[in-house]
């Protein structure tokens, strides 16, 4: 939808603002509505930069091993009331990424010469065997 209230932006100077907005079938108090909030817009984009550069601090001062949870934590304690859901997003467009923690090994190991175990879906239950696969008798 951006793309499309930038157009009209664009293009109000040669077509009116009416015109545009049937042609793209659009409501023009939504387009006048976008038109408005663009100075919000650009000083949230400003807030968020100045977010990311504080969390790209906290995150190298921790070696890089902060995540999300850690960073809020560390956010909150240095007195910034930030959604953590937020900081999540900023991190995730920005490449900031907490250390992970070794995928665990598994200690049993299966033995490949093992037969495998018979398939019961296949086998009646008093002991005869059936021709397909088991449904329920009826």
């Amino acid at each position: 939808m951006n793309d499309t209230y930038a157009f009209i932006e664009a293009e109000k100077t040669t077509h009116g603002v009416a015109f545009l907005c049937r042609l793209l079938k659009v409501a023009r108090s939504s387009f006048y509505a976008w038109l408005a909030a663009a100075k919000s817009r650009a000083s949230r984009l400003a807030a968020d930069e100045a977010l990311v550069h504080e969390i790209a601090v906290i995150h190298v001062a921790s070696r890089q091993t902060y995540g999300v949870p850690r960073i809020h934590a560390e956010l909150r304690r240095l007195g910034r009331c930030v959604n953590r859901k937020r900081i999540a997003r900023l991190m995730r467009e920005h490449g900031i990424q907490g250390a992970h923690r070794r995928k665990r090994r598994s200690l049993t190991r299966p033995d490949r010469k093992a037969k495998p175990a018979p398939d019961l879906g296949l086998i009646r239950f008093d002991g005869h065997r059936r021709s397909g696969a088991w449904a329920p008798e009826g």
